[in-house]
């Protein structure tokens, strides 16, 4: 069972534009020559900001969405929020605030051995890594630059770097990165 952050990025090093808006990512190829659906198998439950969750509510599954969709996972999904957010009728959506270490065991006993993905944002990677529970960042860095907006990953990690894993191109737009996260404290 591994802790990992999955996401995608601008060259420039951010996961949403300005706006909240991953509008940008689509065009660049298609998730399916990623390493994301062999990921997605071995994922047993999700963390997600609330920005990502209402992003998904908007475009995806809400009555706003241009076609609105079921939720897309199956497994239990945590999101970190302090306001109080719309449900999805019939998914395991669990709100939590504060710290996140004992959410983090609550994830792991849901997981049931499978891995714990921290959906986004940048931020709440940022502080399973602070508490020393992050174990491996895939990134997807797309042929774009968006000048300003929500960064990848918000925090100084210098001694020990994280440690590079695999490299590969997916098609034309897409550099797929994977790193081990060092736990100097373990």
């Amino acid at each position: 069972m591994k802790t990992q952050y999955y996401t995608a990025s601008s060259v420039d090093g951010f996961i949403a534009d300005p706006n909240d808006s991953l509008d940008w990512l689509f065009p660049l190829g298609d998730i399916e020559a990623t390493s994301y659906p062999a990921f997605i198998r071995e994922v047993g439950a999700l963390a997600m900001g609330s920005t990502t969750y209402e992003w998904i509510l908007r475009h995806h599954v809400g009555s706003d969405a241009d076609r609105p969709q079921p939720w897309m996972y199956t497994q239990p999904t945590w999101v970190f929020t302090s306001r109080t957010l719309p449900i999805v009728p019939g998914a395991d959506i669990r709100f939590a605030r504060g710290d996140v270490r004992p959410v983090h065991k609550a994830m792991v006993a849901a997981a049931s051995g499978k891995n714990v993905w921290i959906v986004g944002g940048g931020d709440l990677a940022g502080q399973f890594y602070d508490h020393g529970l992050l174990d491996e960042m895939f990134v997807q860095i797309g042929s774009v630059t968006l000048g300003a907006g929500k960064p990848l990953l918000p925090r100084t990690i210098t001694s020990p770097p994280l440690r590079l894993v695999s490299v590969r191109a997916v098609g034309t737009g897409f550099a797929e990165l994977h790193y081990e996260v060092p736990h100097p404290e373990r």
